[in-house]
């Protein structure tokens, strides 16, 4: 995208609606993607139901295993199929419905000033639940966050707004669509702020709790309030005795191991991506990656009595935090197709979340890890359900670079608190071991692929709320607007100051910035050449005690080159200048607070 001229840019903004406005149209955003949320949920399950069962219902558990299908061996085709449809819709339709939806809302915010098509939401409902539905090994938290982003941008689009407010609408959007669909208010609202607000302050937060909060209402009434997962009473629970120390370190072991699982599944992702685009046609492409995934699930299907692999896995999740399913190197073989299975879907162009396999792998990994530990240690500290649970945490956490997000919904989504502390050691181990091997995550990597960079800290604009005597330039020269050029450089010497105040009357009247050229120009033309006929006049004047943030606004609507800085006026005498402020010396401001936190 382009920069536009300031004045361009001026024009073109429209005058920003008030807050109470803002929140109700969050809360129209929040009401719209919770029933969003609904009818999305409701078309996987017929298409799954349609394609794997042959029958029609909306009726779906994805907690509960599929029973055999009534097609056999064909079941093989079923992915096939859906693979098909799915490249139909997103080629002809919406081309950035393809994949895990995330990166382009990251996208749309920071390159697109929060503008998105809306015909996405349509096409990614319907591209995604069908891509789910026949076997795609994707979550559906990826589409939703999509849809209600969607929504928000529409909405902001629709009614005239400012950008900011915009984005706002569509951070919103991603905060509901994630916490309807997981039933986590505290978590979707994290997941807006930790990754996708550019900027945190009451008039962003509100709007984004609002819309949040109503979906996860919508999204209760139709599928009840019991958590996402269900796991035995205590599960979570450490002795507080020294001893537990030992189990904690485990824990932190675990989150290395999942950190460095994190940082191979983005890259195989990617790899997958790069190896299916040399595959000419992109039908064949998608065709022949999901033909791969319907393989996979069906050996599975003969060799362990159940597809695992395919749609979201919440089925595998659910028994493996109930224990029921056992033996270390079978798990971590699940773990493996998993990962397999998601990065042929995606990078053959299917269209889906990685958060739900995020927790799969976890689960799988954690459980496996723990058998590992039992088997070389008999009485070791260890439960495989407990270790599941935090191993989902801990991927999600080291893969999506969202520490907070990933600890306080895999509490929202269990609703045991036990789990909370080893959660936060794991989490911060696997985080930082996958930002030492893959510094980006799974969602800024695709960007940074494009030339598309994120941040990957929300930093507060600390020099904002430094008074302009701070950072101001003391280095300037104060003239009558008749002294000629060349006493200028007479009386600076060698100093190398580089700005005049030009005063007529004891009033400013102008600025003026020394540099080799203009010295140059001079000396080559009319040195006697006064500095009232050199000077510059869109300047404003500011007091040493403005605050930076007044400055730069200031600098901006007036589309000044520089601020003249004054202390207080003694009387009718003339303004005393302390110093100037140009771009310059604001960018050095910001650049000083932000050394602070570096990373």
């Amino acid at each position: 995208m382009q920069p536009r001229p300031a004045a361009q840019a001026d024009e073109d903004t429209p005058a920003p609606i008030g807050l109470r406005w803002l929140c109700l149209f969050a809360f129209v955003v929040g009401i719209v993607t919770g029933l969003g949320a609904i009818v999305f949920r409701g078309l996987i399950g017929l298409i799954h139901n349609l394609l794997f069962l042959g029958q029609f219902s909306f009726s779906y558990d994805a907690s509960r295993f599929d029973p055999a299908s009534p097609w056999g061996a064909f079941v093989i085709l079923v992915p096939v199929v859906g693979a098909l449809g799915v490249t139909w819709i997103v080629s002809n339709f919406a081309p950035e419905a393809k994949g895990h939806g995330v990166p382009e809302v990251m996208d749309a915010i920071y390159y697109s000033r929060g503008v998105i098509r809306p015909v996405v939401a349509v096409v990614k409902s319907i591209a995604s639940a069908l891509a789910i539905g026949s076997g795609a090994a994707v979550g559906r938290e990826g589409p939703i966050i999509q849809i209600g982003s969607a929504l928000g941008s529409t909405l902001g689009q629709v009614v005239r707004m400012t950008p900011g407010q915009r984005i706002t609408l569509v951070v919103a959007g991603a905060g509901a669509g994630i916490a309807a669909t997981f039933n986590t208010p505290i978590g979707g609202v994290l997941f807006a702020t930790e990754l996708m607000m550019p900027e945190i302050s009451v008039n962003t937060f509100l709007p984004v709790a609002i819309a949040t909060g109503t979906a996860t209402f919508i999204g209760r009434l139709y599928f009840g309030a019991a958590p996402a997962f269900f796991v035995p009473a205590q599960l979570g629970a450490i002795p507080n005795q020294p001893g537990s120390a030992l189990t904690l370190v485990l824990y932190a072991l675990l989150g290395i191991i999942t950190g460095a699982a994190a940082a191979l599944l983005i890259r195989s992702l990617h790899w997958a991506e790069d190896l299916f685009d040399l595959v000419p046609g992109r039908y064949v492409r998608h065709a022949g990656g999901m033909l791969i995934v319907g393989v996979s699930m069906y050996l599975l299907w003969i060799h362990a009595g159940h597809y695992y692999i395919e749609g979201v896995g919440y089925s595998t999740i659910q028994a493996t935090l109930y224990g029921q399913l056992q033996g270390g190197a079978f798990l971590l073989l699940l773990a493996l197709l998993k990962a397999m299975a998601m990065s042929v879907s995606l990078g053959s162009g299917s269209s889906g979340g990685i958060f739900s396999p995020s927790l799969y792998i976890g689960a799988t990994l954690g459980a496996s890890f723990a058998a590992l530990i039992s088997l070389a240690w008999p009485g070791a500290p260890v439960s495989a359900p407990a270790f599941a649970m935090v191993g989902m945490g801990a991927m999600v956490g080291g893969g999506t670079g969202a520490a907070m997000t990933a600890v306080v919904m895999i509490f929202e989504m269990t609703r045991d608190y036990d789990i909370v502390l080893p959660m936060i050691i794991a989490v911060a181990f696997s985080l930082g071991a996958r930002r030492i091997l893959c510094a980006e995550s799974i969602y800024t990597l695709k960007l940074v692929r494009r030339g598309h960079r994120i941040p990957n800290a929300l930093h507060a604009n600390m020099f904002l709320v430094q008074s302009a005597a701070q950072i101001m330039d003391t280095d300037v020269f104060v003239l009558d607007t008749k002294t000629p050029f060349r006493d200028i450089v007479t009386r600076a010497g060698g100093s190398a100051f580089r700005h005049v105040v030009v005063t007529e009357e004891h009033k400013i009247s102008g600025v003026l910035r020394i540099n080799t050229g203009l010295r140059r120009a001079v000396s080559q033309g009319a040195a006697d050449i006064a500095v009232g006929e050199l000077a510059q006049r869109n300047f404003i004047v500011v007091h040493e005690h403005d605050a930076a943030f007044g400055v730069i606004t200031q600098l901006w609507k007036r589309h000044a080159v520089m601020a003249v800085v004054v202390g207080e006026q003694q009387g009718q005498g003339p303004a005393r200048v302390l110093g100037i402020i140009a771009k310059e010396h604001i960018a050095d401001s910001v650049a000083s607070s932000i050394k602070i936190f570096p990373g």
